[in-house]
């Protein structure tokens, strides 16, 4: 037995689930809001807060006390009804205002905010301190300099979000009145953590872990902030439970450091999986990241990452150099009183565990960048993401410009995450809708392909999901045809793929462009299903979405089975995407109802979405309810 065989007999690994903690702030239990650059000293900022519509958009300085209409509990959206005011018109501007207590320090001040949608400007203690273009990326202001020596500190914040702006990243927010077909209720202005950070006057500023399987090494990025200082140093120390596997110290030049951290290689197959992450098998690798000068302690985070690597070889999707079966279901991330952002943290868990309870290995987060705590339980738990950025729906200069710049920024947030395994910079063709014909709208599906592997070339990525590919690495296919035995005629083994490719068009659209076919990469089935679940006697029934319906749970649960069963079984495909996990708003089709409460036993979605051969009565429903 190797010197790690021994010692992962007397340790215990599985220590993830205590790398985090909460606070409670109004009865809502939060985690840290960025999991993998963690702090003890920290002060979250959600809450009651004072709040104004400002329609006319004549407001550019913090408005008067007498201005403030309403309260607000924020990271909820006022659209929400959880945010205390519930009101959906339009409304292109806003503004946000609370007091904090902090005792005069000597540490710097940091303010975070997770994510504003759309545009935001800040201001403390009547000081104007940041703007920020991009609805779900974070931001940080350094706010030592205009901290109050005494008394309470202001924050005031303005929140700019056009509501029938189709130039900017908005993914599944309507731009009607009303949420019709596919599109749900806007969310406007503040909707994920916003927290106060102390930290030292030279401080770790970010980092980032990039693992390397093939050489058994962990990629490290650390970048400084601050005071500058010579002679500084940054000591990491990795470990699984007990089981120390680094302890190292690096000289930190010209503010960073890049380090490629090799472990002692386990050897035989047995003892290297017990250090990989899988959804089978999620071992996470604690960090501790260290900052000293001169001897001394300056900065100390908490961190986490682990051994995995994703690939694509030849037809397969491949997870730690193994092919790799993806079952994911489609998942929008709403929920019904407060839209895009989670109740609490605990809700973002349990999503995590009824889609593995579900039967699935992955979620494909559709038209959202989720908040990064969704991000932490996917890691600790095990589960799959495939990342996809919200579209914009007009193809201008504006509209290249912003997803671009946000684009980037996701990335650059989510990269250390080993639960991501795909980047989806592309939907439908959603906002490049002349793919076809227009040189530009394909050279810019290509140039985002091609940036995505510049940023991360440790992924795969899908150029355009669904349909009209260029560059990709998975071609992915959008096929809503419930008929089980259609299905089983399109995508079976008598197929040619050269008629797939030249004669069908799933969705009416070709699957691939011209002069970019299909070059033997995996194929999967990323979008179908969609069966909603509606009775007549639904009051909105006429409003109800689904692309096929069923009268009853009974006859949901039926077709789901039938159709799992065919596509479990078709070979060509390495992966398929459920659409989808919940009923979201005026759409039925959902495995969950809205309120994640399942629509026929939890157990019999399971072996339906593994393709099991099990006894139709053994896999009933104790009651059948109507939709």
């Amino acid at each position: 037995m190797s010197w790690l065989g021994r010692e992962l007999e007397n340790c215990d690994i599985e220590e993830s689930a205590t790398l985090d903690s909460k606070v409670t702030v109004r009865g809502r239990k939060t985690g840290y809001p960025r999991p993998q650059l963690r702090r003890s000293n920290w002060i979250c900022l959600n809450g009651q807060w004072r709040f104004a519509y400002d329609d006319g958009g004549r407001c550019v300085q913090p408005i008067d006390i007498s201005e403030w209409t309403h309260t607000i509990e924020v990271p909820f959206a006022p659209e929400s009804a959880k945010s205390g005011i519930g009101d959906t018109n339009f409304h292109a501007n806003c503004w946000y205002e609370r007091e904090f207590d902090l005792p005069h320090t000597e540490t710097r001040v940091l303010l975070h905010f997770g994510a504003v949608d759309y545009c935001a400007r800040v201001w403390v203690n009547g000081q104007f301190v940041i703007q920020h273009e991009g609805g779900h990326t974070p931001f940080t202001v350094d706010i030592t300099a205009v901290m109050n020596l005494s008394g309470p500190q202001r924050v005031t914040v303005w929140a700019q979000d056009d509501p029938q702006d189709l130039e900017k990243p908005r993914g599944k927010q309507d731009w009607q009145i009303e949420p019709h077909s596919i599109w749900y209720p806007r969310t406007t202005g503040i909707w994920q953590t916003v927290w106060v950070e102390l930290v030292p006057h030279t401080y770790i500023d970010r980092i980032r872990w990039t693992p390397q399987f093939e050489r058994w090494e962990i990629g490290f990025e650390a970048f400084v902030a601050g005071d500058r200082q010579s002679g500084i140093q940054i000591k990491v120390k990795l470990s699984i439970g007990c089981l120390l596997l680094v302890n190292d110290t690096y000289e930190v030049i010209n503010g960073e450091i890049h380090r490629r951290i090799a472990l002692s290689d386990p050897g035989i197959d047995d003892y290297r999986n017990e250090l990989l992450w899988s959804p089978e098998k999620p071992t996470l690798i604690n960090a501790q990241v260290e900052l000293w000068a001169d001897g001394k302690l300056l900065d100390e985070v908490k961190s986490y990452t682990a051994m995995r690597t994703v690939s694509i070889q030849r037809d397969r999707f491949m997870l730690n150099g193994r092919p790799y079966y993806l079952r994911l279901v489609l998942d929008q991330g709403y929920w019904p009183d407060t839209l895009m952002t989670a109740p609490s943290d605990e809700a973002l868990r349990h999503d995590v565990e009824l889609v593995k309870a579900m039967g699935f290995n992955g979620v494909r987060k559709h038209q959202k960048i989720e908040d990064p705590r969704f991000l932490y339980w996917a890691d600790v738990l095990g589960l799959l993401v495939w990342e996809e950025m919200p579209s914009a729906y007009r193809f201008t200069r504006k509209a290249v410009d912003r997803l671009t710049r946000e684009w980037t920024e996701v990335i650059d947030r989510d990269s250390s995450h080993p639960c991501i395994v795909v980047w989806v910079p592309f939907n439908e063709s959603w906002g490049v809708p002349n793919l076809v014909e227009a040189e530009a709208h394909r050279n810019y599906v290509q140039a985002l392909y091609f940036l995505t592997k510049t940023l991360d070339p440790t992924r795969p990525v899908i150029g355009n999901d669904g349909w009209e590919s260029i560059d990709t690495d998975i071609l992915a296919i959008h096929d809503y045809d419930n008929n089980p035995q259609t299905v089983a005629k399109r995508y079976g083994p008598e197929v040619q793929l050269a008629d797939l490719f030249d004669r069908g068009r799933p969705g009416g659209r070709i699957l691939t462009l011209d002069g970019h076919p299909h070059q033997g990469q995996p194929m999967m089935l990323t979008e179908f299903g969609g069966i909603a679940c509606a009775g007549h006697e639904n009051p909105d029934f006429h409003r109800v979405w689904g692309y096929v319906r069923a009268s009853d749970t009974k006859e949901l649960q039926r077709r789901y089975t039938a159709l799992l069963k065919v596509v479990n079984r078709v070979e060509m495909f390495s992966g398929f995407c459920y659409t989808q996990l919940t009923d979201t708003f005026q759409e039925a089709n959902g495995l969950l109802y809205a309120d994640r409460t399942p629509k026929f036993p939890i157990e019999a979605i399971a072996a339906a979405t593994l393709g099991w051969d099990i006894p139709e009565e053994s896999a009933q429903p104790q009651a059948i309810t109507q939709c």
